[in-house]
């Protein structure tokens, strides 16, 4: 309790970071990966090929690789200059909106053909017939494994640590260099990654009850 109590500032500080890390890459990864899924099930060929291009590439590379490039090898390059937390929020949403892609171009498979159908029957365009018929239903059916995909988002972050941002996984530098307990001090950084990813399950069981009382 000890390694706690005397670094608490060190912990609200690094697990701040880490939660403003996490929202942004979350809220950026769920835009980003809802619109490739659009693009996945797109009627123009060129624009399947692309994300499908995208998905396959990003989701076999690692993502310590994802990090190295926009931290390292764009500056080096001068592609892209950005400091370490842009640049990890980037590289966690490029990389983790490939996930959402699958996930939610999943959903959209579970919507009966006929609907889609329908819905061209009637005039409504194909950006119209996904986002008022098709993605509505689609988010419903694919919470959980949605929810799943955030939280490993959520531990994703700790990578940011080896990249000078100063998160939750770079708590065991700090306390090594104060000559901490550093099995005791990791023990806390994964209570507070269990209290972090609580919130996240009572988001998804409270979804999966409403929209199973919908249905």
């Amino acid at each position: 309790m000890s390694v706690l109590t005397n670094n608490i500032d060190l912990y609200l500080r690094a697990f701040g970071t880490t939660i403003q890390l996490f929202f942004f890459s979350a809220i950026g990864s769920l835009v980003l990966g809802t619109f490739l899924a659009m693009l996945r099930v797109s009627p123009v060929p060129v624009l399947r090929a692309a994300a499908t291009t995208y998905v396959t590439l990003l989701r076999n590379t690692p993502l310590t690789l994802v990090f190295f490039f926009f931290l390292f090898a764009y500056p080096l390059l001068k592609i892209l200059q950005l400091e370490p937390f842009p640049a990890a929020a980037v590289a966690l949403t490029l990389y983790t909106s490939a996930f959402i892609c699958e996930v939610v171009r999943s959903g959209i498979n579970t919507v009966p053909v006929g609907q889609a159908e329908a819905s061209r029957a009637l005039g409504l365009t194909f950006s119209q017939m996904l986002s008022n018929v098709v993605l509505p239903q689609a988010v419903r059916s694919v919470v959980p494994p949605l929810v799943s995909t955030l939280i490993a988002l959520l531990k994703n972050t700790t990578i940011a640590a080896g990249f000078s941002v100063a998160e939750a996984g770079s708590i065991s530098y700090s306390l090594s260099e104060q000559g901490e307990d550093l099995l005791a001090g990791l023990a806390w950084v994964a209570v507070f990654f269990v209290v972090l990813v609580i919130p996240l399950t009572l988001l998804q069981r409270s979804l999966e009850k409403r929209w199973s009382v919908a249905r």
